[in-house]
């Protein structure tokens, strides 16, 4: 059985792209794969969160995983500093990492853009990390958003280069996986890219948001002022909208508004409580568990015990066998 390694930053509330970039595919992958699902706290470190935050976003994230549909006894759910043997693969890793590709990376370059104040050796290096995270387990499948791909690329080259350096043919190539075989971008609502926090709450979609809160969000969405010519390109803004449509409503839905904006006829208001309910429904199932979940303390503590016990079991495995390749030995 190939193993399915993927995690989720512990930088907030999930929101739909995450739910539809990687839970979805979660849920599905858990009855065919081996799957390691994590929550990814030691990626967070590099934007140095409030230590009350991150334990309170850690904790959401795990009921949300849940909530989605991840069951504990089929995937090993688990947090990232609670199996401490990627900290150390990571430090072997960097030592086979170089500055040049590192700083090619365009997750880094485009942090260098936004936050010239905060250019730390984490984000620098958070391409190794992230491999570390997927040799640990002999990861080969790996849900990734689009965004990634060139992390996925770099996690390949630093196990082909252990491979090479050792003369072993010790971790597995790992490669992008959908099980509609495409990766899903999912628009934010600002106007321009992908779902993301950093744009701000009113580009997001959270997956805890109450109907009222979706529908608010949903009207307020940038669009423009609507076509003036049959047939013509729509901007990105009101493609993104489009593209949100295409993810929660039916084909019909979506084909009656792409024929009355072909025809310059639609009105974006309509088109909007169009798409505010269809999204108000898809998230409703997930959106009750959260709520059941999160009043269950209990189970929220076994599921992290239980996922901490066998996440470490693979990882102390994976070590022992590394230190021993590395020529890292005991002499007493």
């Amino acid at each position: 059985m190939e193993t399915v390694v993927s995690g989720i930053r512990s930088t907030g509330k999930l929101h739909l792209g995450n739910y539809y970039g990687a839970l979805s595919n979660f849920v599905k992958m858990q009855d065919e794969y081996n799957c390691f699902f994590f929550i990814a706290d030691l990626h967070s470190l590099t934007t140095h969160p409030n230590p009350q935050d991150l334990q309170s976003t850690v904790r959401n994230v795990v009921i949300e995983y849940l909530a989605a549909g991840i069951d504990p006894e089929k995937s090993t759910i688990y947090v990232q500093s609670d199996v401490p043997e990627v900290a150390e693969l990571y430090l072997y890793m960097n030592m086979n990492a170089y500055l040049g590709e590192l700083e090619r990376s365009t997750s880094f370059k485009d942090k260098v853009r936004s936050s010239p104040d905060n250019v730390n050796a984490g984000l620098l290096t958070y391409p190794v990390l992230m491999a570390c995270d997927i040799l640990l387990h002999h990861g080969t499948k790996v849900p990734v958003g689009k965004d990634q791909e060139q992390h996925l690329e770099m996690t390949r080259t630093f196990g082909n280069r252990f491979n090479h350096l050792y003369k072993v043919d010790y971790f597995k190539e790992a490669f992008a996986f959908s099980y509609s075989n495409k990766l899903v971008k999912v628009p934010g609502l600002s106007g321009q890219g992908k779902m993301g926090k950093s744009n701000g709450d009113a580009d997001c979609i959270y997956l805890s948001d109450t109907p009222e809160v979706i529908r608010k969000k949903i009207m307020r969405a940038v669009s423009d002022s609507g076509p003036t010519t049959p047939n013509q390109e729509k901007p990105e803004s009101v493609q993104n909208l489009f593209d949100l449509m295409k993810v929660v409503s039916t084909d019909d839905t979506l084909a009656h508004f792409d024929d009355l904006y072909n025809k310059c006829e639609i009105r974006y208001g309509d088109f909007k409580k169009q798409l505010a309910e269809d999204m108000v429904i898809a998230t409703e199932p997930v959106r009750s568990r959260i709520e059941e979940i999160s009043n269950d303390e209990d189970y929220i503590q076994k599921v992290l015990r239980m996922g901490a016990e066998k996440a470490s079991a693979s990882a102390q495995k994976t070590l022992r066998e590394v230190r021993e390749i590395i020529g890292i030995k005991k002499l007493f």
